[in-house]
């Protein structure tokens, strides 16, 4: 198989792909993630794409280049990492006691050729009734601070999880079934 190189800085992806026992490189990819799509499925498969377009330009010879990208989806409002904390506090009151969409896209980039797959997951994700000290006492531990919806549901945060709908890995940022099916198809 030709070599893996994920495009992200993120230990999740990196953790999800290293126990399926995939062995793989890492090529940070900074890019501006403030684009102007408004549907969460199809934001997340463009962000993957431009992750793995920028990884790619730093690859040296023939690889796969992951790009992955995770936002959080309430009621038609796409939540990416918050701002700050007070954001932070703003979409854990949003989602406690409801049910929200997880989409997590993935492209594989071929440096051979240049052609690029991009696809996406969705998993619902359904919180308990949150209260104030609850979500403050979340927040104090710093663990939204970087997250997608504000939450890790690998960490702490899944003491407000109710229930899942659908693949975790999805909700954790790399839905491995996905990035399989996609690198079959290579």
């Amino acid at each position: 198989m030709k070599r893996i190189v994920l495009a992200s800085a993120s230990p999740r992806r990196r953790e999800i792909l290293a126990t399926a026992g995939y062995t793989f490189e890492i090529q940070t990819a900074d890019v501006d993630e403030n684009i102007h799509v408004t549907d969460p499925e199809l934001l997340v498969r463009e962000l993957a794409l431009l992750k793995a377009a920028a990884g790619a330009k730093k690859v040296k010879g023939d690889a796969y280049v992951i790009g992955a990208d995770t936002v959080v989806s309430l009621d038609g409002e796409i939540m990416g990492k918050p701002a700050d904390r007070a954001d932070a506090k703003r979409m854990l009151r949003a989602l406690s006691g409801k049910t929200h969409q997880v989409f997590t896209g993935v492209c594989v980039l071929d440096t051979a050729d240049g052609s690029a797959t991009s696809r996406s997951d969705a998993t619902h994700v359904t919180f308990r009734e949150l209260t104030e000290a609850e979500i403050d006492a979340y927040i104090a531990t710093g663990e939204p601070d970087d997250k997608a919806g504000a939450y890790a549901i690998q960490g702490i945060g899944a003491k407000l999880v109710e229930k899942t709908e659908g693949d975790l890995n999805n909700v954790i940022g790399f839905p491995l079934w996905l990035f399989q099916e996609m690198i079959e198809g290579k």
